[in-house]
Formats: structure tokens, sequence, C-alpha cells
């Protein structure tokens, strides 16, 4: 689905409201205080049933949680009391703290210890998620079709000077015979965003739902590793 300019300018807006605190900066390094390779994560609650909160997992691309060490930035509006939080988590053994798919190209880690080590620091998280309920189901990936859609990266930029912005990208996503991309690259720091894509309901409204997350680019353009195949790679783990 299409959606004319006024309109995708609102819907991008609107995402920066509603999931601008489930998003994270991740940077892996090769050292501590070492160069960094820059990317997103962000918040994912698996649920069942009624409502029963199954797991809340951070995720990201595989492919930005291979180094010896890593760090995951602390923005303000997620934490709180205010000031207690340093501006980052410096994570040793980096690749050692996620659960690696690397046939769908995620890293998924569950967020038990990111809870511990706020509480032992003095702060709590003040996130948003992605939810389950937001997560796109099977059938509405294999909706999107050749034809250009709207889509929506809700991300954190890196900027002259280092800092990370939250920046919504409205792109295009198409499919590409089995793989669902976007046609353009992106800017530095998008890799493991999540992507949000919209469809027509049956009473002619707009459904948003959360499609994936980016993969590296490539071939002009980025894969997205779609939530029908990130959900499978999941429940098959016997560790998640």
């Amino acid at each position: 689905m299409l959606l004319d300019p006024d309109t995708e300018n609102d819907v991008a807006y609107e995402l920066c409201q509603l999931l601008g605190r489930a998003i994270l900066p991740v940077s892996q390094l090769d050292r501590p205080g070492g160069s960094k390779d820059f990317g997103t994560a962000f918040f994912f609650t698996e649920q069942a049933g009624a409502g029963d909160l199954v797991q809340e997992y951070l995720l990201t691309a595989d492919a930005i949680t291979h180094a010896p060490c890593g760090e995951i930035g602390l923005r303000p509006s997620l934490t709180e009391p205010a000031g207690e939080a340093s501006e980052a988590i410096l994570l040793p053994d980096f690749a050692g703290r996620w659960i690696h798919f690397p046939e769908v190209g995620l890293a998924a880690m569950p967020t038990g210890g990111l809870h511990e080590r706020a509480r032992a620091e003095g702060w709590r998280w003040r996130t948003q998620q992605v939810t389950d309920s937001i997560a796109a189901r099977p059938e509405a990936v294999a909706r999107i079709g050749a034809a250009p859609s709207s889509a929506f990266v809700l991300a954190l930029g890196v900027a002259d000077d280092g800092s990370r912005p939250l920046e919504a990208a409205i792109e295009r996503l198409v499919r590409d015979g089995y793989d669902v991309r976007i046609p353009t690259e992106l800017p530095r720091g998008y890799v493991g965003a999540p992507v949000f894509g919209v469809q027509a309901t049956a009473d002619g409204d707009i459904a948003l739902s959360c499609v994936g997350l980016v993969l590296p680019g490539g071939g002009g353009g980025h894969p997205v590793a779609t939530f029908d195949r990130i959900r499978a790679a999941i429940a098959a783990a016997p560790d998640a």
C-alpha cells in the first residue's frame, strides 16, 4: 500500500511518539575505546494467550553482534530517575551475550540481565516495546508484493559529532522473490532498526505493523529480516 506524502509524514510522526523509546543505539568495538560499528536495536515482547508476557528481547542484526566488545547506549528518555544511569553500558564478551540466528540475520538478547544491571545501579528502564501484536503475522508478510509500498524505519542515525539522533525514515518495501527489501541505501547506524509497513484493512482503514528489521546493505538496498522468520527462529531456539 502506497500512502500519499502527507499521510506518510503523519505516520512517521506517530511512530516516534508511540515507539521512540523502544529503540537503543548499539555499537560493536574491536576493543574498549576502539573504533565503532554502529547499529540500532529494539525491544520486542513475545506474548501468548490473552496477553501473558512470555519473554522480552533486544533484537538487532546479527552482523553487528560479533565483536569482542560492545556498547548499548542509554538514551536519557529510556531511564529513570533522571541522571542516575550512565551514558552507555559497555559489554565485554559481546558476541556471547546474544542468541545468534545467522540464517535469518538476527541476534536476540534476553533482557533479564539489562534489568538486573539497572536495579544494581539504582535506576530502571522506561521503555516502549514492539509487542507481539504489532509485529507482522505471516499472512501480512506474504501480502507484500513487487510493487513498492510505504515503509518506515525507526532508527538512531549517526551525526557528525557522533551523537545518535532518533530518526524516522520514509522508505519503500518491495518483494524480491522470497525476500523483502528496502530498495535504497540507508544511512549509517540503521542496520538492526525496526521496519514498519502499512496495509489496507477490510473496512478501508490503514493497518500498521512491524515487518522486521534492517539487515546490512548490498545490491542497491537492504534485505529485511521479516517477523515470520524471526518468530520461527526464536521459537526453535533451545536457549531462547
